[in-house]
């Protein structure tokens, strides 16, 4: 089985927050999430996707539905009942999954800047994705992190952001990287999101330019009475972007 690195600044607190990253980023990208919801006494436990942060990969396959099934493992090692799941764009996919195939661990799902298919809405959108791919499958996560990062954090007072997203998304294992690409390229849950029986909300970035708002709320449209939240002048990283109002949308999501 993978050895899963992840953070667990609270271990006393319940119930438990499963916080799940995007591409090329890792658990520390969770970190302004941590204080608001250990202060309201939960646990956050934000793991490593295999290949990422401290998550070593063995190249022997990376699918969603592995790592859903080593989360449910690793929840089972902790000793944690059902939990709220969180997940950012490919975190996103990934807590799907996660909910697809053991829904009794899930108390509710917020599904953060993600899709249940992702297809490119413009050319610029396709040029993006055509260019990032082109860049890490020849050359690596390197050569591609700092267009991303601009990408992701274009406003003129985030180059300190820019540049902290830039280094997490080189740092990745370009095997993992690639094969998560490949993951996300082929995964479409439209046809069973109708199984869902949780509370779910979909929170989106309203400058949102990699998973455009009208995609996200596709999610809104298959899952029964999942809601959709848009939070005002964030992007697609809409939890360091707003945090405040982020953190706020799942406290009002979780209280109700």
């Amino acid at each position: 089985m993978i050895t899963i690195n992840y953070l667990d600044p609270n271990p006393a607190g319940s119930p438990a927050v499963l916080l799940l990253h995007g591409l090329g980023a890792n658990a520390s990208s969770w970190r302004l999430q941590f204080e608001p919801l250990i202060a309201a006494g939960l646990r956050p436990i934000a793991p490593d996707a295999p290949g990422f942060g401290g998550s070593r990969y063995d190249g022997r396959g990376w699918t969603f539905r592995q790592i859903a099934a080593n989360l449910a493992s690793l929840l089972d090692e902790l000793d944690i009942g059902p939990a709220h799941v969180v997940g950012l764009s490919m975190g996103g996919v990934l807590a799907q999954q996660f909910s697809l195939d053991f829904p009794q661990r899930l108390r509710d799902l917020a599904l953060v800047s993600t899709f249940c298919r992702l297809r490119p809405d413009s050319a610029s959108q396709w040029l993006y994705f055509l260019l990032r791919a082109a860049l890490v499958f020849t050359l690596g996560p390197r050569k591609q992190a700092e267009m991303v990062a601009r990408r992701i954090f274009p406003g003129p007072g985030q180059q300190a952001l820019r540049q902290l997203a830039a280094e997490q998304f080189a740092s990745a294992d370009p095997r993992a990287y690639r094969a998560a690409m490949r993951a996300l390229g082929s995964f479409d849950s439209r046809r069973r999101l109708s199984e869902l029986r949780m509370p779910v909300l979909v929170i989106t970035g309203e400058l949102d330019s990699t998973v455009l708002p009208g995609r996200q709320k596709m999610l809104v449209n298959t899952i029964p009475g999942a809601r959709q939240v848009i939070i005002p002048a964030a992007g697609h990283a809409v939890s360091i972007d707003q945090p405040e109002q982020f953190n706020q949308a799942l406290m009002q999501f979780w209280q109700s």
